[in-house]
Order: structure tokens, then sequence, then C-alpha cells
């Protein structure tokens, strides 16, 4: 069985969002369930489900599923949720949730869920209006973390040349959960100043990082980022008021955003009611996100209601439904621009010492 579409790469993104989302559930339920084809960890939980998966014929009826639980990803071999018909040995790259509850989160990506994080990259690039061929710093997380693989996109497939930078949000969260703060601030202090030495050389035109880094670079040098002609966000939560302040500090500059994690993904949408309004859109039909009901993760709210973001991963190579996420969320409804909803305004469901934002 195939597992990569197949057409150019430039229509990838139109045929996926053409794509009618029960017959995308059917194929990847049954790829994952098949005697023949199946994940190995799916095919051990088949028996114990209560009903059989391959009778699944509609994406509502997912709602079958118990939520996974991430935290079966900390210590289950990545492997185990790769289809079988994949040849083994596999060869690709295991990245590595941010750890903000806990141990860090496991996943294998396959060549084809490459793919389609590359081209769902590249097309919020294009949506936003950032031009191909600029200099970017890409102040981001690397190593483990799959947000780190946009540096590499940027360069090689928008055409770009690109300053690196490393972040390391396990240690921040670790320092603002055991309340040291006089090393977080010296931990700012220096990625500030690695961001000031590439930025103050005037060759950047786009700078990639978390809001909560741009507005420390902001409050410390404002005409470095009025200088910029875009930025890219992503990580911990961008609010209407930290818009607004960034809009105000760019002077005219593009504004992209991101929201998601290692298990999946959604592009910035136009801010609207003057960035009171911020929505995104899931990378479909890989992702689908829901904004539930926060004491009843079946039930969905209406448009326009805040609940609890609901993510369900359905790429070939990965199924994971009804994962409940530590954000809320307002439905939001896309207006049959798209063919899913999108949620907007997401920040956390909960802020405590155990599950500190942090730079990312």
């Amino acid at each position: 069985m195939t597992t990569v579409m197949e057409p150019d790469a430039a229509d990838l993104t139109e045929a996926w969002l053409s794509e009618d989302l029960d017959a995308w559930t059917r194929r990847v339920v049954r790829r994952h369930f098949d005697p023949q084809t199946g994940s190995p960890y799916w095919l051990s939980r088949r028996p114990y489900l209560g009903f059989d998966p391959l009778d699944i014929t509609r994406y509502a009826e997912l709602a079958q599923f118990e939520p996974f639980s991430l935290a079966t990803l900390r210590d289950l071999d990545p492997v185990q949720l790769v289809p079988g018909d994949i040849p083994r040995p596999l060869a690709g790259r295991i990245w590595e949730s941010g750890g903000t509850t806990g141990r860090p989160c496991r996943i294998f990506h396959t060549p084809s869920m490459a793919e389609h994080h590359t081209q769902w990259r590249l097309l919020g690039l294009r949506q936003a209006g950032f031009e191909p061929g600029r200099t970017w710093l890409y102040a981001c997380p690397s190593g483990p973390h799959i947000v780190g693989r946009g540096a590499n996109q940027i360069a090689e497939l928008y055409h770009s040349t690109v300053y690196t930078m490393d972040l390391d949000p396990r240690w921040i969260k670790g320092l603002i959960r055991d309340s040291r703060l006089v090393e977080m601030n010296l931990y700012v202090e220096h990625t500030i100043e690695q961001m000031t030495d590439l930025l103050e050389t005037g060759r950047v035109q786009y700078l990639e990082t978390t809001p909560a880094i741009l507005q420390a670079l902001i409050a410390r040098r404002p005409e470095l980022v009025s200088g910029l002609e875009g930025v890219g966000l992503g990580g911990t939560q961008l609010t209407p008021p930290m818009y607004r302040e960034i809009v105000e500090a760019l002077e005219g500059g593009v504004i992209g955003t991101t929201y998601g994690n290692t298990f999946g993904c959604a592009m910035g949408l136009p801010a609207e009611n003057g960035g009171a309004i911020l929505p995104y859109l899931p990378n479909y039909p890989q992702v689908t996100m829901a904004v539930v009901d926060k004491d009843d993760p079946r039930r969905e709210v209406g448009y326009g209601e805040v609940g609890r973001v609901r993510l369900t991963v359905l790429h070939d190579d990965l199924f994971l439904p009804n994962i409940l996420e530590r954000d809320q969320a307002i439905r939001f409804d896309t207006g049959g621009k798209w063919p899913c909803d999108g949620v907007a305004n997401v920040r956390p469901l909960q802020i405590s010492s155990a599950t500190p934002e942090g730079l990312y």
C-alpha cells in the first residue's frame, strides 16, 4: 500500500483539502487495524476496545475510542504505532514533546508524515505572505523537537538563507517550576543576546520565534523588531493584547502563526476584528481539532463558545484518536472557506506551577 500521495508537491495540500473526512477516516482506521497492514499497538488493543474498528464508516464514530492518553507515548516504543506493512527496520526521526506535563512523549515520523508536515508548513508561509528568497533568524528549539525541522524547510524549500540558534524549553520550564527566577532571567538575557548579535547586522528580514521571546526582544530592542519585514510565531500562547503589541512593534511587517505540538499542528488564519480573534486551521485531514465541553469531551461546543481542544491524528502512518489537550479555545467557523472547523484564541486550560508555559 502506498502511503505517500502522488500529486505534484505544489498540489498536495489542495488535494488533501478536497478529501472527504469520512472516507479519509475509513482509510486510516482500516490501515491501522487490518491484520495485514495494521500497527502492532492498535492490533494488540483491538480485542479490548468493545467494538470493531473495522465497522467505523464515519469520522463522528471515532468518538467510540476513549481519549488517547499521551502518557502512553512516554513508555511505548514509537515503532509500535507504525503500520506493519512499512518495511523494517525503520529509517527516520523520533520526535519528542517539550515535556511540559512530565517526561517527554515520543513519536516516529515516516517519510510520508515528514512530507505532510513540510507541505503544510509551506502553505502556512504562503498564506501569511512571507516572500521566498529572504534571510531568516530561526530562534526556536531544535534537537528532539519537531519545530526544529522548520529551519531546513525554509532554507531548502523556500529558497532562503537561515541563521539558527537553540532554545531549551525543558530547562526553562524546569526553572519556572522550581521558582528559580534569577536563573530564568539569565537564560532570557542569554537568548536575547544571541538574537541581537545577528539582528544588528541588518541582514535578517524575517524572524521565527515564540510570542514570549518576541515580547522580551520588543521590550529591550524595539528598533530591531521594527526593522524586520515579518515574524513567524509558534509555541506559547498568543493572546489578542500580545498580537496587537507585535503588530505595533513591526510597523507593517508580516505576521504568520502556528498552533500545535509534536502530535498535530495548525496554521494561522488571518486575524479578525483587529486581532480580537486569532484563528487556526488544523492540517486537514491528517489532523483535526474539535472544541469540546470541558466536562464532557464527547460533546462539541457551539461556534463562538469556549471549550477544551480535542486533537485527532489521522495520518496514514499514525493514528491517535481524541487527545485531550491542555489548551482551551473558541470553536471557530471557517465559513465554508475550509473543509473543517478551526480553533481560535488558544490559551492554557489551567495555569499552575506544574504546567508552566515558559518561553516555549
